[in-house]
């Protein structure tokens, strides 16, 4: 489904069903240089099961048209736009890495329009050392590779999807080669950038689920376990043996945790 919002045209996925504006909804926000398709299992699940879903593609990003958004806070202030293109008043909304502190960052600043949030692989700040973004900027391979390798956990490097043939790795790397050039280092560098994780902890007021993964070296547990002790009444999930791509690496542990909080 495509909607008009700031003057651009966004793709969203709807899980397979049509959207109605009447139930439930549930947002879901990728991380940096992804797209929706990370949310292939959760997002059809919910949507066959009494939500509407809207899984995005951000600005700039799969099959969205217009320019990146700079910041975190950029797109936290764009979500609201998004729910009022679809006809939307409150949503659930569920991110992952940078969509993670932009739901958060959603919630502190439009707490009207988030009914709940639930964080993926997410801390209070997430620096990103400068080798990185220098090879993101010059669109160097060695990019993709860096940001594949450490968002995977032993089980993404050695095998164990749940679905017999797929490799993790490579489709990790095959998501982030088809972001345009420069958009890896736009996410990348807005998420290191993001300075304001904790003051938006202590402005949420809405349900709150973080979901970590126990082996994740992108966003450690000890860190996201640190901004859900700032947040009133949130909540943690721990996905054993997993890293920061819990939703692919560990699908229906990370579906489960989302079910019962949603």
């Amino acid at each position: 489904m495509k909607l008009t919002v700031g003057g651009n045209s966004i793709f969203v996925a709807t899980g397979g069903k049509d959207f109605d504006p009447s139930l439930p909804t549930i947002v879901f926000l990728h991380g940096a240089g992804m797209d929706r398709t990370v949310w292939s299992l959760q997002s059809r699940y919910f949507a066959h099961h009494g939500r509407s879903v809207l899984a995005v593609d951000l600005p700039g990003h799969g099959l969205s048209g217009g320019t990146a958004l700079a910041s975190i806070e950029a797109i936290a202030d764009w979500l609201p736009q998004l729910l009022d293109a679809a006809a939307v008043e409150t949503a659930a909304v569920v991110g992952h890495s940078m969509g993670a502190i932009s739901a958060l960052e959603f919630a502190a600043r439009h707490p009207g329009r988030a009914r709940a949030i639930a964080l993926l692989g997410v801390a209070a700040s997430m620096p990103v050392h400068p080798a990185l973004l220098d090879a993101a900027k010059a669109n160097d391979h060695l990019a993709v590779d860096l940001v594949t390798s450490w968002a995977h956990g032993d089980t993404g490097h050695v095998g164990g999807n749940t679905t017999p043939g797929l490799w993790m790795l490579g489709g990790g790397v095959r998501l982030l080669e088809r972001a345009a050039p420069g958009v890896l280092h736009n996410d990348l560098a807005a998420c290191s950038a993001y300075k304001g994780g904790e003051a938006a902890a202590d402005k949420v007021t809405c349900d709150t689920l973080l979901i970590l993964g126990r082996a994740d070296k992108m966003t450690p547990f000890k860190a996201g376990s640190a901004l859900a002790s700032k947040i009133a009444g949130a909540r943690i999930a721990a996905i054993e043996g997993s890293g920061h791509m819990m939703m692919l690496e560990k699908p229906d542990d990370t579906l489960a945790a989302l079910k019962v909080f949603l």
